[in-house]
């Protein structure tokens, strides 16, 4: 099983340095598998040593989401995808509305945590909406190029079971449930090359299809399009293909 969540729990506070996530101002990144977020936390947090980042998206999700459902962790990627969909069918406004029911001890995580991160416009205006204290950062990067970087930091909870088999990768590309309406087939081509190029095709097609089944579940797009709607104050849209990791942690410092 997984761990407990650390100086985190969904009870009301019972001490003078409990409070609720929903009360603290938060610095909230939101972006898709890929976009860089995690990057984006590490350049933040050599620059800023004092930081204090939340339990990512992850472990939020095994804790809250998955485990009351599954009762047994979930390491596949498209089911974890189907058990996340299904809690949301109950508290629409997903991990915001799960982030938001937890209780912190403000001793380990400070008045001013940040967190990574929300997906999607549900979750975002949710967010938005419901806490208006919490302030968001979204980070963007093309698809493709989030299938390149999920390649390149070989982590092993990239998995996706029940892949196409048979015919050449190209044509396990093209019959990923979807993928049309997410890679053009130029961009399938290209992916498709890459196994040329150092990666297998088990990875090329795993990632892409983690891509794929993101997208069918959450709209970065218009995420980002309703975050701009906000006050500029609390919201921040960046770009991780034309800013470095070092630029963007400087524009969040700069904007916080």
């Amino acid at each position: 099983m997984s761990e407990p969540l650390p100086h985190l729990h969904t009870a009301p506070p019972h001490g003078p340095h409990e409070v609720p996530l929903a009360g603290l101002p938060l610095t909230v990144l939101v972006g898709v598998t890929g976009v860089g977020k995690s990057t984006a936390l590490t350049a933040l947090r050599a620059a800023d040593p004092a930081a204090r980042v939340l339990p990512d998206r992850r472990e939020i999700t095994d804790q809250v989401m998955i485990l009351p459902l599954a009762g047994r962790p979930i390491t596949d990627r498209a089911e974890r995808f189907r058990l996340t969909a299904r809690y949301r069918e109950g508290h629409p406004g997903g991990m915001a509305q799960a982030l938001g029911s937890l209780t912190a001890d403000t001793r380990c995580w400070g008045q001013r945590p940040l967190f990574d991160g929300l997906r999607g416009l549900e979750e975002v205006r949710y967010a938005a909406q419901t806490f208006p204290g919490w302030r968001f950062v979204a980070l963007h990067a093309p698809d493709a190029v989030r299938v390149r970087r999920l390649l390149g930091r070989a982590d092993a909870f990239d998995r996706l079971e029940n892949a196409p088999a048979g015919g050449n990768l190209r044509a396990r590309l093209a019959a990923l449930p979807g993928v049309d309406a997410v890679f053009t087939p130029a961009e399938l081509d290209t992916l498709a090359a890459l196994e040329g190029a150092g990666c297998s095709a088990a990875d090329i097609l795993a990632r892409t299809g983690i891509v794929v089944s993101e997208r069918q579940h959450y709209d970065p797009d218009a995420a980002a399009a309703f975050l701009r709607t906000l006050p500029p104050e609390r919201a921040l849209v960046l770009d991780t293909v034309a800013l470095s990791p070092d630029q963007v942690a400087a524009a969040i410092r700069a904007w916080a």
